[in-house]
Protein backbone atom coordinates (compact mmCIF):
# COMPACT_ATOMS: atom_id res chain seq x y z
CA UNK A 1 0.00 0.00 0.00
CA UNK A 2 2.78 2.32 0.26
CA UNK A 3 2.79 3.13 -3.74
CA UNK A 4 -0.61 3.70 -4.73
CA UNK A 5 -0.41 6.48 -6.59
CA UNK A 6 2.16 4.99 -9.24
CA UNK A 7 4.76 7.45 -11.63
CA UNK A 8 3.97 10.16 -8.79
CA UNK A 9 7.32 9.82 -6.49
CA UNK A 10 7.17 13.11 -5.17
CA UNK A 11 3.38 11.99 -4.26
CA UNK A 12 3.92 9.60 -2.65
CA UNK A 13 6.68 11.19 -0.84
CA UNK A 14 4.23 13.59 0.74
CA UNK A 15 1.78 10.79 1.75
CA UNK A 16 4.29 8.93 3.52
CA UNK A 17 5.89 11.51 5.34
CA UNK A 18 3.45 14.17 5.71
CA UNK A 19 0.38 15.22 7.13
CA UNK A 20 -2.26 13.31 4.74
CA UNK A 21 -3.58 10.32 6.81
CA UNK A 22 -3.19 13.38 10.10
CA UNK A 23 -5.62 15.88 8.88
CA UNK A 24 -8.71 16.24 11.29
CA UNK A 25 -11.68 14.33 9.91
CA UNK A 26 -9.79 12.97 6.80
CA UNK A 27 -11.05 10.02 7.20
CA UNK A 28 -14.94 11.75 6.27
CA UNK A 29 -13.80 12.06 2.70
CA UNK A 30 -12.03 8.77 2.10
CA UNK A 31 -15.61 7.35 4.26
CA UNK A 32 -17.69 9.16 2.07
CA UNK A 33 -15.79 8.25 -1.47
CA UNK A 34 -15.47 4.36 -0.28
CA UNK A 35 -19.48 4.40 -0.44
CA UNK A 36 -19.57 5.43 -4.20
CA UNK A 37 -19.90 1.89 -6.69
CA UNK A 38 -17.62 2.73 -8.62
CA UNK A 39 -14.74 3.03 -5.77
CA UNK A 40 -16.27 -0.10 -4.23
CA UNK A 41 -15.56 -2.20 -7.46
CA UNK A 42 -12.03 -1.01 -7.95
CA UNK A 43 -11.29 -1.44 -4.52
CA UNK A 44 -12.38 -5.08 -4.28
CA UNK A 45 -10.84 -5.82 -8.00
CA UNK A 46 -7.90 -4.32 -7.47
CA UNK A 47 -6.35 -3.39 -3.69
CA UNK A 48 -8.67 -5.86 -1.25
CA UNK A 49 -10.74 -8.87 -0.76
CA UNK A 50 -14.21 -7.78 -0.54
CA UNK A 51 -16.02 -7.54 2.71
CA UNK A 52 -12.72 -6.24 4.51
CA UNK A 53 -13.21 -3.09 6.59
CA UNK A 54 -11.51 0.16 4.29
CA UNK A 55 -12.31 2.83 6.87
CA UNK A 56 -8.96 3.59 8.20
CA UNK A 57 -8.92 7.28 6.77
CA UNK A 58 -5.56 6.69 4.50
CA UNK A 59 -6.28 8.65 1.09
CA UNK A 60 -3.57 6.84 -0.70
CA UNK A 61 -6.61 4.05 -2.10
CA UNK A 62 -8.62 7.05 -2.61
CA UNK A 63 -6.04 8.79 -4.85
CA UNK A 64 -5.36 5.49 -6.88
CA UNK A 65 -8.97 5.01 -7.38
CA UNK A 66 -9.24 8.91 -8.49
CA UNK A 67 -6.72 8.11 -11.15
CA UNK A 68 -8.19 4.62 -12.63
CA UNK A 69 -11.67 6.72 -12.96
CA UNK A 70 -9.87 9.71 -14.28
CA UNK A 71 -8.61 7.36 -17.19
CA UNK A 72 -11.73 5.62 -17.69
CA UNK A 73 -13.94 8.10 -17.68
CA UNK A 74 -11.45 10.72 -19.64
CA UNK A 75 -8.91 8.59 -21.00
CA UNK A 76 -5.49 10.53 -21.58
CA UNK A 77 -6.56 13.95 -22.68
CA UNK A 78 -6.02 17.14 -19.83
CA UNK A 79 -7.37 20.19 -21.40
CA UNK A 80 -7.22 23.80 -21.14
CA UNK A 81 -8.50 26.77 -22.49
CA UNK A 82 -6.33 29.89 -23.87
CA UNK A 83 -8.23 33.33 -22.78
CA UNK A 84 -7.91 36.89 -22.26
CA UNK A 85 -9.39 37.77 -18.25
CA UNK A 86 -11.21 40.80 -19.52
CA UNK A 87 -11.74 42.63 -15.77
CA UNK A 88 -14.87 44.50 -16.70
CA UNK A 89 -15.59 46.56 -13.39
CA UNK A 90 -13.94 44.95 -9.73
CA UNK A 91 -16.05 46.98 -7.79
CA UNK A 92 -18.90 44.58 -5.73
CA UNK A 93 -21.41 44.82 -3.63
CA UNK A 94 -19.96 41.90 -1.05
CA UNK A 95 -16.92 42.21 1.44
CA UNK A 96 -15.29 38.60 1.04
CA UNK A 97 -12.88 38.50 4.35
CA UNK A 98 -10.25 36.92 1.73
CA UNK A 99 -10.88 38.78 -1.29
CA UNK A 100 -8.38 40.99 -3.09
CA UNK A 101 -10.31 41.62 -6.33
CA UNK A 102 -12.49 43.66 -4.85
CA UNK A 103 -11.79 47.52 -5.01
CA UNK A 104 -13.03 50.68 -3.66
CA UNK A 105 -13.68 53.71 -5.75
CA UNK A 106 -10.64 55.69 -6.25
CA UNK A 107 -7.96 53.33 -5.22
CA UNK A 108 -5.29 52.35 -7.84
CA UNK A 109 -6.60 49.07 -8.52
CA UNK A 110 -9.94 50.14 -9.45
CA UNK A 111 -11.34 49.39 -12.64
CA UNK A 112 -14.42 50.38 -14.72
CA UNK A 113 -13.73 49.80 -18.29
CA UNK A 114 -15.89 52.37 -20.87
CA UNK A 115 -16.89 50.72 -24.18
CA UNK A 116 -13.59 51.78 -25.88
CA UNK A 117 -11.46 50.12 -23.03
CA UNK A 118 -13.51 46.85 -23.43
CA UNK A 119 -13.01 47.20 -27.45
CA UNK A 120 -9.39 47.72 -26.98
CA UNK A 121 -8.96 44.80 -24.46
CA UNK A 122 -10.75 41.73 -26.86
CA UNK A 123 -8.91 43.68 -29.86
CA UNK A 124 -5.32 42.46 -27.61
CA UNK A 125 -7.13 38.91 -27.04
CA UNK A 126 -7.58 38.25 -30.15
CA UNK A 127 -4.07 39.47 -31.64
CA UNK A 128 -2.73 37.60 -28.72
CA UNK A 129 -4.72 34.32 -30.37
CA UNK A 130 -6.91 33.75 -27.26
CA UNK A 131 -9.95 31.60 -28.11
CA UNK A 132 -12.11 32.30 -24.56
CA UNK A 133 -13.22 35.63 -23.64
CA UNK A 134 -13.86 35.68 -19.44
CA UNK A 135 -15.94 38.17 -19.01
CA UNK A 136 -15.47 39.03 -14.99
CA UNK A 137 -17.27 42.12 -12.49
CA UNK A 138 -18.35 42.42 -9.45
CA UNK A 139 -20.89 41.82 -7.78
CA UNK A 140 -23.87 44.30 -9.02
CA UNK A 141 -21.59 47.29 -7.82
CA UNK A 142 -24.82 49.52 -8.80
CA UNK A 143 -26.10 48.70 -6.17
CA UNK A 144 -23.96 50.20 -4.01
CA UNK A 145 -21.83 52.60 -5.00
CA UNK A 146 -23.30 56.03 -7.27
CA UNK A 147 -19.54 55.50 -9.26
CA UNK A 148 -20.58 52.27 -10.46
CA UNK A 149 -24.30 53.88 -11.73
CA UNK A 150 -22.44 56.87 -13.06
CA UNK A 151 -19.83 54.99 -15.28
CA UNK A 152 -22.98 53.02 -16.61
CA UNK A 153 -25.02 55.96 -17.32
CA UNK A 154 -21.94 57.40 -19.17
CA UNK A 155 -21.45 54.56 -21.71
CA UNK A 156 -25.53 54.05 -22.27
CA UNK A 157 -25.72 50.55 -19.91
CA UNK A 158 -28.72 50.05 -17.68
CA UNK A 159 -26.70 47.71 -15.86
CA UNK A 160 -23.67 45.31 -14.91
CA UNK A 161 -25.43 43.24 -16.83
CA UNK A 162 -26.07 45.04 -20.24
CA UNK A 163 -22.49 46.30 -20.32
CA UNK A 164 -21.77 42.20 -20.24
CA UNK A 165 -24.09 41.77 -23.10
CA UNK A 166 -22.53 44.54 -24.87
CA UNK A 167 -18.84 43.61 -24.20
CA UNK A 168 -19.97 39.48 -24.59
CA UNK A 169 -21.64 40.90 -28.30
CA UNK A 170 -18.25 42.25 -29.48
CA UNK A 171 -16.19 39.31 -28.34
CA UNK A 172 -18.08 37.80 -31.00
CA UNK A 173 -17.45 39.68 -33.35
CA UNK A 174 -13.70 39.32 -33.20
CA UNK A 175 -14.39 35.43 -32.71
CA UNK A 176 -13.71 35.66 -28.81
CA UNK A 177 -16.12 33.08 -27.17
CA UNK A 178 -17.10 34.63 -24.04
CA UNK A 179 -17.55 33.05 -20.87
CA UNK A 180 -19.09 35.43 -18.26
CA UNK A 181 -18.95 35.10 -14.29
CA UNK A 182 -20.41 38.13 -12.56
CA UNK A 183 -21.92 36.40 -9.70
CA UNK A 184 -26.01 35.65 -9.31
CA UNK A 185 -27.35 36.67 -12.27
CA UNK A 186 -31.26 36.58 -12.49
CA UNK A 187 -32.94 33.97 -14.44
CA UNK A 188 -33.97 36.88 -17.59
CA UNK A 189 -30.59 38.21 -17.44
CA UNK A 190 -28.87 34.59 -18.23
CA UNK A 191 -31.44 33.96 -20.58
CA UNK A 192 -30.18 37.00 -22.52
CA UNK A 193 -26.16 36.08 -21.91
CA UNK A 194 -27.34 32.78 -23.49
CA UNK A 195 -27.44 34.09 -26.44
CA UNK A 196 -23.82 35.40 -26.74
CA UNK A 197 -22.05 33.08 -24.21
CA UNK A 198 -21.33 29.79 -24.83
CA UNK A 199 -21.19 28.80 -21.04
CA UNK A 200 -21.35 30.79 -17.64
CA UNK A 201 -20.03 30.30 -14.24
CA UNK A 202 -20.34 30.94 -10.78
CA UNK A 203 -18.23 29.45 -8.23
CA UNK A 204 -20.58 27.65 -5.16
CA UNK A 205 -17.07 28.46 -2.79
CA UNK A 206 -18.84 26.69 0.06
CA UNK A 207 -22.51 25.41 0.91
CA UNK A 208 -21.91 26.03 4.39
CA UNK A 209 -24.56 28.52 5.73
CA UNK A 210 -22.35 28.65 9.11
CA UNK A 211 -19.75 30.78 6.99
CA UNK A 212 -22.13 33.43 6.21
CA UNK A 213 -24.41 33.53 9.30
CA UNK A 214 -21.46 33.68 11.80
CA UNK A 215 -20.15 37.26 12.37
CA UNK A 216 -16.72 37.34 11.05
CA UNK A 217 -17.41 34.37 9.00
CA UNK A 218 -15.75 34.74 5.49
CA UNK A 219 -19.51 35.57 3.78
CA UNK A 220 -20.80 37.33 7.01
CA UNK A 221 -21.04 40.48 4.55
CA UNK A 222 -21.39 38.81 1.31
CA UNK A 223 -25.44 38.30 0.86
CA UNK A 224 -24.42 36.75 -2.65
CA UNK A 225 -22.37 34.54 -1.18
CA UNK A 226 -25.19 32.75 0.97
CA UNK A 227 -25.72 29.00 -0.60
CA UNK A 228 -29.12 29.19 -0.88
CA UNK A 229 -28.57 32.54 -3.67
CA UNK A 230 -25.75 30.56 -5.05
CA UNK A 231 -27.61 27.00 -5.37
CA UNK A 232 -30.58 29.27 -7.14
CA UNK A 233 -28.59 30.80 -9.95
CA UNK A 234 -27.37 27.12 -10.59
CA UNK A 235 -30.49 25.75 -10.45
CA UNK A 236 -32.06 28.55 -13.06
CA UNK A 237 -28.75 28.09 -15.29
CA UNK A 238 -29.90 24.33 -15.41
CA UNK A 239 -33.85 25.21 -16.22
CA UNK A 240 -32.22 27.22 -19.18
CA UNK A 241 -30.02 24.71 -20.10
CA UNK A 242 -26.95 26.82 -19.40
CA UNK A 243 -23.72 24.91 -19.64
CA UNK A 244 -22.26 26.05 -15.96
CA UNK A 245 -18.96 25.63 -14.48
CA UNK A 246 -19.18 25.99 -10.42
CA UNK A 247 -16.91 24.46 -7.68
CA UNK A 248 -15.25 25.30 -4.49
CA UNK A 249 -13.10 26.96 -2.55
CA UNK A 250 -10.94 25.38 -0.26
CA UNK A 251 -9.33 26.39 3.30
CA UNK A 252 -11.68 29.93 4.15
CA UNK A 253 -12.67 28.01 7.77
CA UNK A 254 -15.11 25.03 6.41
CA UNK A 255 -14.57 21.81 7.69
CA UNK A 256 -13.93 18.70 5.92
CA UNK A 257 -17.23 17.45 6.24
CA UNK A 258 -18.38 20.89 4.74
CA UNK A 259 -16.36 20.41 1.80
CA UNK A 260 -17.58 17.19 1.07
CA UNK A 261 -21.04 18.49 1.66
CA UNK A 262 -20.30 21.03 -0.66
CA UNK A 263 -19.26 18.70 -3.20
CA UNK A 264 -22.67 16.66 -3.18
CA UNK A 265 -25.07 19.42 -3.77
CA UNK A 266 -23.28 20.19 -6.62
CA UNK A 267 -23.62 16.62 -7.46
CA UNK A 268 -26.98 16.39 -7.20
CA UNK A 269 -27.92 20.01 -9.14
CA UNK A 270 -25.99 18.01 -12.09
CA UNK A 271 -28.28 15.04 -11.61
CA UNK A 272 -31.21 16.79 -11.66
CA UNK A 273 -30.17 19.65 -14.93
CA UNK A 274 -27.44 17.36 -16.78
CA UNK A 275 -25.40 21.05 -17.21
CA UNK A 276 -22.80 21.54 -14.97
CA UNK A 277 -20.14 21.78 -16.88
CA UNK A 278 -17.36 21.33 -14.89
CA UNK A 279 -15.86 21.64 -11.42
CA UNK A 280 -13.40 23.58 -9.85
CA UNK A 281 -11.33 22.74 -6.61
CA UNK A 282 -9.80 25.63 -5.71
CA UNK A 283 -7.27 26.37 -2.90
CA UNK A 284 -7.30 29.85 -0.84
CA UNK A 285 -4.04 31.87 -0.25
CA UNK A 286 -3.95 34.73 1.53
CA UNK A 287 -3.66 38.32 0.53
CA UNK A 288 -1.81 40.63 2.27
CA UNK A 289 -4.59 43.42 1.91
CA UNK A 290 -7.59 41.64 3.42
CA UNK A 291 -9.30 40.57 6.79
CA UNK A 292 -7.87 37.09 6.95
CA UNK A 293 -3.93 38.00 5.34
CA UNK A 294 -3.05 35.49 8.62
CA UNK A 295 -5.15 32.30 8.00
CA UNK A 296 -2.89 29.68 6.44
CA UNK A 297 -3.00 28.45 2.99
CA UNK A 298 -5.28 25.51 2.45
CA UNK A 299 -3.32 22.15 3.60
CA UNK A 300 -1.99 20.36 0.46
CA UNK A 301 -3.10 16.62 1.31
CA UNK A 302 -6.11 18.06 2.36
CA UNK A 303 -6.43 19.78 -0.74
CA UNK A 304 -5.17 16.69 -3.21
CA UNK A 305 -8.20 14.07 -1.11
CA UNK A 306 -11.14 16.36 -1.81
CA UNK A 307 -10.00 16.90 -5.82
CA UNK A 308 -10.13 12.95 -5.82
CA UNK A 309 -12.87 12.71 -3.70
CA UNK A 310 -14.61 14.52 -6.05
CA UNK A 311 -13.44 12.26 -8.82
CA UNK A 312 -14.89 9.46 -7.24
CA UNK A 313 -18.21 11.29 -6.38
CA UNK A 314 -18.50 12.52 -10.04
CA UNK A 315 -16.53 10.02 -11.98
CA UNK A 316 -17.35 11.27 -15.41
CA UNK A 317 -17.37 15.57 -14.22
CA UNK A 318 -14.42 17.62 -15.93
CA UNK A 319 -12.25 18.65 -12.43
CA UNK A 320 -10.10 21.20 -12.53
CA UNK A 321 -7.99 23.08 -10.62
CA UNK A 322 -6.02 26.23 -11.44
CA UNK A 323 -2.33 25.66 -11.81
CA UNK A 324 -0.90 29.20 -11.03
CA UNK A 325 -2.00 28.84 -7.09
CA UNK A 326 -0.25 25.40 -7.28
CA UNK A 327 3.41 26.68 -8.15
CA UNK A 328 6.20 23.83 -8.50
CA UNK A 329 3.35 20.94 -7.69
CA UNK A 330 0.29 21.40 -9.99
CA UNK A 331 1.22 18.06 -12.00
CA UNK A 332 1.24 16.00 -9.14
CA UNK A 333 -2.74 16.51 -9.26
CA UNK A 334 -2.82 14.80 -12.43
CA UNK A 335 -2.51 11.85 -10.22
CA UNK A 336 -5.70 12.43 -8.01
CA UNK A 337 -8.12 12.64 -11.14
CA UNK A 338 -8.06 16.01 -12.91
CA UNK A 339 -8.88 16.49 -16.22
CA UNK A 340 -8.70 20.23 -17.17
CA UNK A 341 -6.41 23.10 -15.80
CA UNK A 342 -8.82 26.02 -16.51
CA UNK A 343 -7.96 29.00 -18.60
CA UNK A 344 -4.56 29.81 -19.26
CA UNK A 345 -3.57 33.36 -20.43
CA UNK A 346 -1.08 34.62 -22.12
CA UNK A 347 -1.97 38.23 -22.37
CA UNK A 348 -3.62 39.02 -18.44
CA UNK A 349 -3.05 38.07 -15.36
CA UNK A 350 -5.06 36.44 -12.87
CA UNK A 351 -7.21 39.73 -11.18
CA UNK A 352 -8.16 37.08 -8.54
CA UNK A 353 -4.90 35.99 -7.49
CA UNK A 354 -2.90 38.28 -8.73
CA UNK A 355 0.18 36.99 -7.30
CA UNK A 356 0.54 34.05 -9.17
CA UNK A 357 1.09 34.00 -12.76
CA UNK A 358 -0.50 31.74 -15.06
CA UNK A 359 2.29 28.80 -16.11
CA UNK A 360 3.27 29.06 -19.81
CA UNK A 361 1.28 26.93 -22.31
CA UNK A 362 4.28 25.45 -23.70
CA UNK A 363 5.01 24.42 -20.20
CA UNK A 364 1.39 23.02 -19.31
CA UNK A 365 2.54 21.32 -22.22
CA UNK A 366 5.30 19.71 -21.70
CA UNK A 367 4.55 18.78 -17.94
CA UNK A 368 1.17 17.47 -18.77
CA UNK A 369 3.24 14.99 -21.45
CA UNK A 370 5.93 13.93 -18.83
CA UNK A 371 2.89 12.65 -17.16
CA UNK A 372 1.20 10.69 -19.82
CA UNK A 373 -1.12 12.50 -21.02
CA UNK A 374 -2.33 14.42 -24.13
CA UNK A 375 -2.72 18.45 -23.92
CA UNK A 376 -5.77 19.67 -25.79
CA UNK A 377 -7.35 23.19 -25.93
CA UNK A 378 -11.05 23.12 -25.77
CA UNK A 379 -13.74 26.25 -26.37
CA UNK A 380 -15.00 28.05 -22.75
CA UNK A 381 -17.62 25.29 -23.26
CA UNK A 382 -16.75 21.74 -22.66
CA UNK A 383 -16.78 19.30 -25.98
CA UNK A 384 -20.01 17.23 -24.63
CA UNK A 385 -21.93 20.27 -23.54
CA UNK A 386 -21.47 21.69 -27.01
CA UNK A 387 -24.95 20.35 -27.51
CA UNK A 388 -26.73 23.06 -25.33
CA UNK A 389 -25.27 25.95 -27.28
CA UNK A 390 -26.95 27.87 -29.85
CA UNK A 391 -26.50 26.92 -33.15
CA UNK A 392 -25.26 29.76 -34.21
CA UNK A 393 -22.57 29.97 -31.56
CA UNK A 394 -21.61 26.30 -32.79
CA UNK A 395 -21.12 26.80 -36.16
CA UNK A 396 -19.12 29.89 -34.98
CA UNK A 397 -16.94 27.23 -32.78
CA UNK A 398 -17.13 24.61 -35.96
CA UNK A 399 -14.83 27.21 -38.20
CA UNK A 400 -11.59 27.00 -35.62
CA UNK A 401 -12.51 23.02 -34.46
CA UNK A 402 -10.26 20.22 -34.75
CA UNK A 403 -11.42 18.35 -38.16
CA UNK A 404 -12.18 15.44 -36.48
CA UNK A 405 -12.08 16.66 -32.64
CA UNK A 406 -11.20 13.72 -30.01
CA UNK A 407 -12.40 10.72 -32.13
CA UNK A 408 -16.27 11.26 -31.62
CA UNK A 409 -16.52 14.70 -33.32
CA UNK A 410 -16.09 16.07 -30.05
CA UNK A 411 -15.20 20.37 -30.73
CA UNK A 412 -11.58 20.92 -29.41
CA UNK A 413 -9.59 23.94 -31.18
CA UNK A 414 -7.35 23.38 -33.85
CA UNK A 415 -3.99 22.83 -32.65
CA UNK A 416 -2.00 25.21 -34.66
CA UNK A 417 -3.83 28.01 -32.90
CA UNK A 418 -2.80 27.60 -29.62
CA UNK A 419 0.70 25.36 -29.73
Amino acid sequence: MSKLVPGSECLNGVLEGGRAAGVPEMTDIVSDAAACPEYRDIRDAQFRPAGRDHGNGDPRELFAVARILQSRHKSRTVTFSKKAFINVVNLCRDICSYCTYKAEPGQPKSVMMSKQQIDLSLQMARRYGCIEALLVTGERPEERYEEARRWLGENGFESTADCLAYASRKALELGLFPHTNAGNLTRPEMAELQKTNVSMGVMLETSSGRLASEPGGPHYLAPSKRPAARIAVLEDAGRLRIPMTTGILLGIGETVREAVESLGVIRDIHRRYGHIQEVIIQNFWPKPDTAMRRAPPADRAYFMAVVAACRVMMPDMNIQIPPNLSPGTYGEFLSVGINDWGGVSPLTPDYVNPEFPWPAIRRLKRDTEAAGYRLECRFPVYPEFAHMVPGRLRDMMSRVAQADGNGGGAMLVKRELWE
